[in-house]
């Protein structure tokens, strides 16, 4: 995995010096609200930080940083699970950022420069993200960085601890290559604000 650069940020490959920094943002209970709805232990973080280590080749996370401060991560990884099975050429885009670090357009900025690198240098055809249907900060999101709504769904996966609004379902959005290179083209336009909320992957451990 490359190292990444926006004009703000510099995308790092998560490595196992990061243990800490993943710790800060999971413990927040603002940053998990779509997630798990509570604030993450250190054993479930350590947990998440070795399934996160544990990706293909070019795929993986990313952790953010604007100068010296710590923003949060992007992922983008092949599509598995029940409610994303894989498909050759597809990725699943993801982020996660700290509360201090919303609304500033750096979950955007990130996530355009993984749709730049799934497109171009990995050659992939479809890249989607997928979160709660009340997660409409992370919709946002989405939609500015040129994603568009794919389909509403519901969770096969079940859990004792539901969610507050996770009666409401789950939402995909997506770009294709061709998509994203008639974005390119065009003149880019004004962004929207958008809060950084979170996406749905790697949200919530295997249902018990």
């Amino acid at each position: 995995m490359p190292t990444l650069h926006t004009p703000r940020l510099t995308l790092v490959p998560l490595a196992d010096e990061h243990l800490e920094l993943e710790y800060e943002l999971d413990a927040d209970p603002q940053v998990m609200r779509y997630l798990t709805g509570r604030a993450s232990t250190r054993e479930e973080v350590a947990a998440a930080h070795a399934r996160r280590m544990a990706v293909e080749p070019g795929f993986g996370f990313w952790m953010g940083f604007a100068g010296e401060d710590f923003v949060g991560w992007w992922l983008l990884r092949p599509p598995n699970g029940p409610d994303q099975p894989y498909a050759e050429g597809e990725a699943e885009l993801g982020y996660r950022l700290l509360r201090s670090q919303w609304r500033k357009g750096y979950a955007r900025e990130g996530s355009l420069e993984l749709l730049r690198y799934g497109f171009e240098e990995l050659g992939l055809d479809r890249i989607f993200a997928q979160t709660m249907a009340v997660n409409t900060p992370s919709r946002a999101t989405m939609a500015s960085a040129g994603l568009t709504f794919a389909r509403a769904f519901t969770s096969a996966a079940e859990y004792d601890d539901p969610i507050e609004g996770a009666e409401q379902g789950e939402v995909e959005y997506e770009i294709t290559r061709s998509s994203w290179l008639e974005r390119r083209a065009k003149p880019p336009p004004r962004p929207a604000s958008s809060a950084a909320g979170s996406t749905r992957a790697q949200a919530r451990p295997p249902p018990r």
